[in-house]
């Protein structure tokens, strides 16, 4: 595949869109992903990222969100709730640094398809994301 100056691109294996509120965290995140071969997108927290979503006349396309749960403005809680209700069929990862089993429970029975823990292995990330992807292919 070439781009319209005549350069070639690799293809993308999905757009993923990364929310946390730590820098650090959302390059890390984005750089393994990316090594990875996936295109993504970063909101630095759940307000951001819903706007990004709403914007224009037709929503941004992704293929999965990872959402982390502490942040401030809008919450990772309250955007994995949107995202489950307008977006239904965008699976949803959560990558928090603050393990809860309740609220891992309790996030997987609201359709979270995997609770992950920072830091996590660019692999396991990876695996988790492509997961994700073949979940969506199954819904979508």
């Amino acid at each position: 595949m070439v781009d319209m100056f005549g350069i070639p691109q690799k293809k993308s294996l999905g757009r993923v869109l990364v929310i946390d509120d730590e820098a650090d965290v959302r390059k890390s995140v984005t750089m393994a992903l990316t090594k990875s071969g996936y295109e993504v997108i970063e909101a630095e927290d759940g307000q951001k990222a819903i706007a990004m979503m709403n914007s224009g006349d037709n929503p941004l396309v992704v293929d999965v969100i990872i959402c982390d749960i502490r942040m401030p403005k809008v919450n990772g809680i309250e955007a994995v709730a949107y995202f489950r209700a307008q977006y239904p069929s965008r699976p949803v990862l959560v990558l928090t640094g603050f393990p809860d089993i309740q609220l891992a429970t309790s996030l997987m029975k609201q359709g979270v398809v995997d609770y992950l823990v920072k830091p996590i292995e660019r692999e396991k990330l990876a695996a988790a994301v492509q997961s994700a992807m073949t979940h969506r292919n199954k819904v979508a």
